[in-house]
């Protein structure tokens, strides 16, 4: 008789940058920024045969009464303690749990003993014998998956998944990366050789979420860009699919290293594919710090002169700041404000440095007995599990929360946009200047405009600093998705910074006479995501 699954993918109990959370804080019904990639690709490696339901969490609740003959459970560190509650309760009700995914792969210890099955590492290359394990009830406590080649990866079953309340999907076209940063945990469990799929397998999962409604795209890619002669490849393939859409074009969103700026034609490509967006992790223009974790592809170049180079390619750019790095003194949160002001970019996401259970740095931190546990922290930036060397541990959280303030203040805030927007150009491609291209958004993209306009809520100043990014905007209408985007991203990032107590509003009278945002505005890639644990 077929078995039945139901895989689940928790919310995680701290709201992210790059989340939806705000949309329930606006009085929305819940969505997803970016559709969950993992379940579908699980529910794609059941046989044919099982019956495979899935919850994503953030979008519905979990239902504990499933008749399922097992329950799946995957998820990063920022989802662990919801993880475990789960396996409790259903392990309770007397059903398999199986858990999985890159917390579990690189902190089996937390899950040994909480689980009935564990899954350590990709499940691609395993996925026959443990299904069939279950299927005839003979499963092992632990399966250790070896790397699998990638074109064994199935295309996933979006038909599973709600994506009508996802703002984007996701395809992975490549796992690992060849650099060593000290605190990264990726290529502990992804490997430093990068390993790609076939580009027409690529577009084929495409062509699915095409046909799912969906006009944007985060493309999953540790480091997309890092192995040029393959980045290009898929770029010009990319470029190529998009020119033959017979609606609104896909726009995408990805992660990249700061030196794919030395490429021009690289970022040419990158900008007529439809990357309109790219996460580059900043971390720190203090070069002591880069030296330290060992992120020398950042280290000897002037960070701001490179993030303005894709710009002019029509690419925005989102950063990532740590602090927290042992050469990081009382005076580095003056540093990074001072450095982030001067760039054009709109949105950082910052924490505190964390060492990630199976990094060198991790191991490091416990050989200098610097650790404040013995091991991983939940996955808040409002936390750490290192003591630091230069300042003490309050020192360094509290320099946090004033920087978060004072980076999201709107008057600071605004000035990064009106210097992304006098920074960018438009580039030939998909959307160039077209605004016909734009086409209708979706219900969950016109709700998102709803988030944007809310902000107005928050405070006189906020109320006075939409209308001035909105006029910016249109006087060079090619900015009108990176404007959008950097709205909506402000408006999560003021949720989670509420959520984490460091920033209260102040509710104003809103008032009716406001620049409204054009119903066919694009959204599209609103959701985008630089994974973590």
């Amino acid at each position: 008789m077929p078995k039945s699954l139901y895989l689940i993918n928790p919310r995680a109990k701290v709201p992210g940058y790059y989340g939806a959370d705000v949309f329930e804080q606006a009085g929305l019904s819940p969505a997803a920024g970016i559709a969950d990639l993992a379940i579908v690709t699980v529910a794609a490696l059941a046989p044919p045969d099982w019956e495979v339901t899935i919850c994503d969490e953030h979008i519905s609740a979990v239902d504990f009464d499933s008749a399922a003959d097992f329950i799946g459970i995957t998820g990063k560190i920022t989802q662990s303690e919801r993880i475990l509650e789960l396996a409790s309760e259903f392990r309770a009700r007397g059903k398999c749990v199986v858990i999985g995914g890159p917390h579990a792969s690189l902190s089996p210890e937390v899950f040994r003993g909480r689980s009935d099955v564990l899954v350590i590492g990709e499940l691609e290359s395993i996925a026959p014998e443990l299904f069939s394990d279950l299927e005839h009830g003979r499963w092992k406590s632990e399966y250790t998956a070896p790397k699998p080649d990638l074109s064994w990866s199935p295309i996933p079953r979006w038909d599973l998944y709600p994506t009508g309340r996802s703002l984007v999907g996701c395809v992975q076209t490549s796992r690992g990366c060849p650099f060593e940063c000290e605190f990264c945990d990726v290529i502990q469990y992804l490997g430093r050789k990068q390993r790609h799929k076939p580009l027409p397998q690529v577009l084929a999962e495409l062509d699915v979420l095409y046909q799912k409604g969906f006009r944007g795209v985060f493309l999953a890619d540790d480091n997309f860009t890092v192995y040029r002669r393959r980045a290009k490849e898929i770029l010009t393939g990319l470029r190529d699919w998009n020119r033959t859409r017979p609606g609104r074009a896909m726009s995408f969103t990805t992660q990249v290293s700061v030196d794919a700026a030395r490429d021009p034609e690289l970022l040419q490509l990158c900008g007529e594919a439809g990357i309109t967006s790219v996460f580059v992790g900043i971390e720190t223009p203090n070069q002591d710090s880069l030296r330290e974790t060992k992120k020398r592809q950042n280290v000897g170049i002037d960070l701001i002169q490179q993030i303005e180079l894709f710009l002019q390619y029509g690419i925005s750019v989102t950063a990532g700041m740590m602090i927290g790095f042992d050469h990081d003194g009382p005076g580095i949160f003056e540093q990074q404000f001072d450095f982030a002001m001067e760039s054009p970019v709109p949105i950082f996401t910052l924490s505190a440095l964390v060492a990630p259970a199976a990094t060198p740095l991790f191991a490091r931190m416990k050989r200098e007995a610097r650790l404040t546990s013995g091991g991983d922290v939940a996955g808040s930036p409002w936390d750490t599990n290192i003591v630091p060397a230069r300042m003490t541990r309050q020192e360094l959280l509290e320099g946090l929360r004033w920087l978060c303030r004072e980076l999201y203040r709107p008057e600071n805030f605004t000035k990064r946009v009106l210097r992304m927007i006098d920074c960018l150009r438009s580039v030939k491609g998909p959307f160039s200047a077209d605004l016909g291209s734009i086409g209708e958004p979706r219900a969950v993209e016109s709700e998102a405009l709803l988030v944007i306009q809310k902000i107005r809520s928050l405070g006189a100043e906020e109320r006075r600093m939409i209308p001035t990014i909105l006029h910016a905007m249109q006087e060079k209408p090619h900015s009108r998705r990176q404007v959008t985007d950097a709205l909506y991203r402000y408006a999560q990032a003021r949720c989670v910074y509420q959520a984490g107590g460091v920033w209260q509003p102040q509710p104003t009278t809103v008032s009716t006479d406001f620049v409204q945002l054009e119903p066919r505005t694009q959204v599209a890639h609103l959701g985008s995501e630089a994974p973590n644990r």
